[in-house]
């Protein structure tokens, strides 16, 4: 089995042994992400205390990373070592006593599907449209938006099935009119696909899965009008540019803009092992038009030697109606029997994972054909 040429820099994941169709979860970390790490532990052990510089301008490359990645070279990006963590100081920031209702969807990951669940049994109202029909959630996101709306939070890319989710620039066009901030989840978009978001929207996401970064690596952008926002969930480091200043009595000072949404003491190492792997990305080209083209030729590839096995539709079937450049960077079959499918594959040594009743499998830029064929004719060995 040839191995794809850019394997040739994931050695310590073995990427050309192994058959790991989990690009759409956790994508192998290129060799470089390894120095990255090795590098915080010897800044650390050199400097000590004092590697605080060394690790604010890692943190400095990450979030020039992303805004490349947005197209936004001089966006106001908060650091968080989770979309949860970013969430939440975002919706600390909103005023839920005067605007009690946020509306999402069914079809969030659960980061967000069980905060809302649980802010709902406190109180607050809150809508969840059902994601599908895709082609017109944007709209029905629309309606339910109202004067008592705080925000609408809604993915780019959905996590069960991989479809994009249309038409967000006129579901922010009708936030902004009735004062309720759009929230985009972005994670299943960055790196999988070219991606602009509209310039009125929060943006939260982050590089767990396409963009090779590992734990630890999220963003919240914030847009311009949110520049002076006050998060009542806040820590200690939103307050470095006021450390030297006066105390304002009564009240806890904020810088503007994204260092608003900063935390506490966080362990640097993720943002070493991200800069390198962003350094790597640009080195070898890996641009999301690239990127793009390469996930949109491998999942045809699947879907293909996937049609190929005809198997029964009522084992395991995918959406063949829709186009695959109206999907992210997985394809999702879907099973009765989704779990049960994916345990079969493990034990034949090909790695995917299932969402109720979605089996995902999410190719790589560094596996070959040969190893995507191999994975779908294992699918098709199974009882």
């Amino acid at each position: 089995m040839s191995a794809n040429p850019l394997a040739a820099h994931y050695t310590r994941f073995r990427v050309a042994e192994r058959l790991l169709l989990t690009g759409h979860s956790h994508q192998a970390w290129p060799d470089v992400a390894f120095e990255g790490q090795v590098e915080a532990f010897e800044d650390a052990a050199r400097h000590v205390d004092e590697k605080w510089e060394r690790a604010f301008a890692k943190a400095e490359r990450v979030r020039d990373g992303f805004r490349a990645l947005l197209g936004e070279p001089r966006a106001e990006i908060a650091l968080g070592g989770s979309t949860h963590d970013l969430l939440l100081r975002f919706l600390s920031a909103l005023d839920l006593r005067g605007r009690p209702r946020l509306v999402s969807t069914d079809g969030e990951f659960h980061t967000l599907r069980r905060q809302l669940g649980r802010l709902a049994e406190a109180g607050l109202d809150v809508a969840r449209l059902p994601a599908r029909p895709v082609e017109t959630l944007a709209e029905r996101l629309a309606v339910e938006t109202d004067d008592s709306t705080a925000a609408v939070l809604v993915s780019a890319v959905l996590f069960e099935d991989a479809r994009i989710v249309p038409e967000l620039d006129g579901l922010a066009e009708v936030c902004a009119a009735r004062g309720a901030e759009l929230v985009v989840d972005a994670y299943h978009a960055l790196g999988a696909l070219p991606f602009r978001a509209p310039p009125t929207a929060w943006v939260v996401g982050g590089g767990y899965k396409y963009l090779q970064l590992g734990e630890g690596n999220c963003f919240l952008r914030v847009p311009d009008h949110g520049q002076d926002r006050r998060p009542a969930i806040t820590g200690w480091y939103a307050e470095f540019g006021e450390l030297a200043a006066a105390p304002r009595p009564g009240q806890v000072a904020y810088p503007r803009g994204a260092a608003a949404f900063a935390g506490s003491t966080y362990d640097p190492t993720s943002h070493y092992r991200a800069a390198r792997v962003f350094d790597f990305f640009a080195e070898q080209g890996l641009t999301p038009d690239v990127l793009r083209a390469s996930y949109q030729r491998q999942l045809g590839l699947l879907a293909g030697a996937f049609d190929a096995l005809g198997l029964d539709d009522e084992l395991v079937t995918r959406d063949r109606e829709t186009p695959l450049d109206r999907f992210g960077a997985f394809l999702a079959l879907r099973s009765p029997r989704a779990g049960e499918l994916q345990r079969g594959l493990a034990e034949r040594g090909v790695l995917t994972d299932a969402r109720g009743s979605f089996l995902r499998l999410g190719p790589a830029p560094y596996l070959s054909d040969a190893q995507l064929t191999e994975a779908v004719d294992a699918l098709g060995r199974l009882d």
